[in-house]
């Protein structure tokens, strides 16, 4: 599916830049193919606006922050968090005279990231229960850019019959490739999915699984948010949780920007947040070389171009389902190559 197609798309909210990356001024992001520009704004919130400035279209991302408004570094044309110009140096008392502007989009600061929806939003930014709770923490994990489609890292994420290949030096079972089955419940935008994995628990994954036994079982209660985001919950039976929360932000048609954070209910000093990081790592970096091999260019239309293995892949079929729902609702047809 070519997303730079889709307008619908255009109305969800994504992960762009993290926050503490605008402290030293404006970013540039490509989202959905549109490059932008984002920055923090005079009351420390995050803007985005259209990477251009409307004068002799150099793009705003190369120029700087001045009371948090985003000023273009070629002639010092200065747009608001709006998009508004509002200062002309070469000619201030027309300033107020003109309306000069860029277009400006949505965008809100939460868990850590500025996000950006491009048009009027469908839906909020999701919830996530843990980043509320007592006694759990969040830890950064990792900013990224992928060679693969945001569909093909989605369909990845709830396919539980690749963990025995892909991930057989970490935690996989070759012994048992008959992935588990889900418990499916869908909603407007999206389902939530339970099912229990038994998986191997080598050393050094203990200090993430707070066991020493050989094998143990994850409880996973995981989320799927149309478009392209999921919340991985898992639960180890001695009540620790362990969950990932992933938004794979679609730079354009063939790559994504992964935005990954973990929730833990124990400590620092329990489970330092670099050894954490160091397993999922390895893990994470056995999924990102098995889907820059795949075919960025997805069919969603399981009726035109069905894989044998999505026969029993129930979550998967359901993302590919409501994916083309939420296209024939808004009037749009799957453009595919």
């Amino acid at each position: 599916m070519l997303v730079t197609q889709q307008p619908v798309l255009r109305r969800f909210w994504y992960t762009t830049v993290p926050m503490a990356h605008l402290e030293d001024g404006p970013k540039a992001f490509t989202l959905l193919g549109e490059n932008i520009v984002i920055w923090i704004d005079a009351d420390g919130q995050p803007a985005a606006a259209q990477d251009r400035c409307c004068h002799r279209t150099a793009k705003l991302s190369r120029g700087y922050v001045e009371n948090g408004n985003i000023v273009c570094g070629y002639h010092g044309w200065t747009y608001n968090r709006e998009g508004a110009c509002v200062f002309l140096p070469q000619a201030p008392e027309q300033t107020q005279q003109r309306d000069i502007r860029v277009p400006a989009y949505r965008c809100e600061a939460r868990y850590g990231y500025a996000w950006v929806c491009l048009d009027d939003p469908l839906v909020d930014i999701p919830h996530i229960p843990e980043e509320n709770m007592a006694g759990v923490r969040r830890i950064d994990q990792f900013y990224e850019h992928w060679e693969t489609s945001s569909l093909r890292f989605l369909e990845n994420a709830f396919d539980n019959s690749h963990f025995s290949y892909v991930h057989r030096d970490t935690f996989g079972d070759q012994g048992n490739p008959v992935p588990s089955s889900y418990e499916l419940q869908e909603h407007e935008y999206g389902f939530e999915s339970k099912t229990e994995v038994e998986v191997l628990n080598p050393p050094d994954s203990h200090i993430l699984t707070g066991t020493n036994e050989p094998r143990t079982t994850r409880f996973l209660q995981n989320t799927y948010y149309l478009p392209f985001a999921r919340r991985f919950g898992c639960t180890y039976p001695n009540g620790l949780i362990h969950t990932i929360f992933n938004c794979a932000t679609p730079i354009d048609d063939g790559r994504i920007m992964l935005s990954q954070w973990l929730y833990r209910n124990d400590s620092e000093e329990a489970a330092p947040a670099a050894t954490l990081n160091a397993f999922d790592r390895r893990v994470t970096n056995e999924d990102k070389e098995i889907l820059e091999a795949t075919d960025p260019n997805a069919c969603v239309d399981v009726s035109r171009r069905a894989e044998k293995h999505m026969v029993s892949d129930k979550p998967g079929l359901l993302i590919r389902s409501q994916l083309m729902n939420l296209l024939r609702a808004h009037g749009e047809q799957e453009v595919f190559e």
